[in-house]
């Protein structure tokens, strides 16, 4: 049995916001699937601008460097490069427009080759998380001082949630921070596993085993990623709330 992947992609304004800054994209072709969400920052329209520049860039330098003969090293390998492209080009930007200067963006990325794994990336704290055997497991670090103050052992993951440099990002695109690029994980993949990549105005307000159990509760991944959208302006999200849910099946 080959495997093939369901996708439901949801994009809202929210209830607070004057302009979405977050972007998402989903691009597929015969050999390659690539699923991209983004939270734009720096005001204005500027926040937009870095997250469309991100979901531009990354599909664009994938689809030109990765064959269906790489290595998963060079798989990862190559995934770096494209968001380091795309960091380099929103400074660039930066540099060129005053107004741009302070502009930025997270990202996570899921990227499927059609074979027995995804590959999973990030910057700053949009997230990706695996659902399987009726439980959720975070695979993406946030790279929030929050979290660096928890990995030193300051203060413990709960206090994280409530901390106030909870949503001050160190690292992400438009940074001088990114080094090599992202941390890339390859995840074996096994029919009835679901992905979800999210912005932090899902996973803020919507604790874990609520996201769960909504997606336990509902099979249909548009409707699922609409519906997880809606939870979040529920449960009283502040910012625009973004996610791609992806299921994998089995295909004849």
């Amino acid at each position: 049995m080959a495997l093939a992947l369901n996708i439901g992609k949801c994009t809202l304004l929210g209830n607070y916001r004057e302009n979405n800054e977050d972007a998402i994209e989903v691009k597929q072709s015969p050999d390659m699937c690539i699923c991209i969400v983004a939270d734009g920052m720096g005001g204005q329209a500027y926040g937009e601008i870095a997250s469309k520049r991100a979901t531009e860039v990354v599909p664009r330098e994938l689809k030109k460097n990765l064959t269906p003969s790489a290595t998963p090293d060079e798989v990862k390998t190559i995934i770096k490069k494209a968001v380091v492209q795309a960091n380099q080009e929103i400074v660039m930007m930066g540099n060129l427009d005053r107004d741009m200067k302070n502009m930025g963006t997270t990202i996570v990325a899921a990227v499927w080759r059609k074979g027995p794994e995804i590959y999973i990336a990030s910057l700053g704290d949009s997230r990706a998380y695996l659902i399987r055997g009726g439980k959720i497991e975070q695979l993406t670090v946030d790279h929030s001082l929050a979290q660096a103050l928890v990995e030193n052992k300051t203060i413990t993951p709960e206090e994280a949630k409530e901390h106030r440099f909870r949503n001050v990002l160190w690292k992400y695109l438009g940074s001088k921070e990114i080094g090599e690029g992202p941390d890339v994980k390859a995840i074996p993949i096994v029919a009835g596993d679901r992905f979800l990549l999210c912005t932090d105005g899902l996973s803020g307000p919507v604790a874990e085993p609520q996201l769960l159990s909504f997606i336990l509760d509902h099979p249909d991944v548009q409707q699922c990623a609409d519906g997880l959208g809606q939870l979040a302006l529920d449960c009283g999200s502040r910012d625009n709330v973004s996610c791609i849910v992806i299921e994998v099946v089995e295909t004849r």
